[in-house]
């Protein structure tokens, strides 16, 4: 009897070394890293173009309102195109803004998406705080046509930009409206968001900087910069509007 009492304690004693012993390689091993592995964060924060980035899988892009967004835009390829070639501003990088507005609008405005957005893949135009499947503000639309015309702003993009915004009507605030929120023809919405885009390159331009890929400029980890910069650099629509 007093042999299996010295057993049992022994293998006791045996037992709790061994789970101290896994502790504290736990311990360790999380203190210098060991553990360490790449997940979803990594990825997306990977450096712009590698090849983590258009690895990673983002939550975006699964479920239905990415395969109704995914349609929308590409019925809209040709005018984004268009938008693209005017303004030398890529095609990808307009389609980088316009998603997180489009997404924002999906899953905000649920029954829309259910009853309209969804059903007929269409974008979301919207025409009263905010105009246009691009969500323009008023004044920075009037902001956009200001710089686009002085040479002395900041903003200013060159010369050959500066016709491209011009009137034909007295009323200039009604054919703004007319032109950025128009249910039938996007093209002014993506012009307007263009040129938006060519003017804040120009400006970091002139500081010595060059955004003409980099989406996320204005990005954190939860925002719409990192929406654009995920888009930008996944393989989302690459046949459509390459990087």
């Amino acid at each position: 009897m007093k042999q299996y009492f010295a057993w049992l304690l022994n293998g006791l004693v045996l037992v709790f070394a061994l789970i101290g012993l896994l502790l504290t390689a736990g311990f360790v091993g999380v203190k210098y890293g060991w553990t360490n592995v790449a997940g979803m964060a990594e990825l997306t924060t990977a450096a712009p173009g590698s090849r983590m980035t258009e690895r990673a899988v983002f939550p975006w892009a699964q479920g239905p309102e990415w395969a109704a967004l995914e349609s929308a835009i590409i019925k809209d390829s040709e005018l984004i195109n268009r938008a693209s070639a005017i303004t030398d501003v890529p095609a990808r990088t307009i389609v980088a803004t316009l998603v997180p507005e489009q997404l924002r609008l999906y899953t905000s405005e649920r029954e829309l998406f259910k009853s309209f957005f969804g059903p007929l893949q269409v974008l979301g135009n919207q025409t009263q705080f905010s105009w246009g499947v691009m969500g323009f503000k008023p004044d920075t639309a009037r902001a956009v046509e200001v710089h686009l015309s002085n040479p002395e702003s900041p903003f200013y993009p060159g010369p050959q930009y500066e016709r491209l915004l011009d009137f034909s009507a007295a009323d200039t605030g009604a054919e703004r409206f007319a032109r950025i929120a128009n249910e039938d023809d996007h093209y002014y919405s993506y012009l307007y968001a263009a040129l938006y885009l060519r003017q804040i390159i120009a400006q970091w331009e002139r500081a010595g900087y060059d955004l003409t890929v980099r989406p996320d400029i204005n990005g954190e980890m939860i925002s719409f910069g990192r929406l654009a910069y995920e888009f930008y650099y996944s393989q989302e629509l690459l046949e459509y509007f390459p990087r």
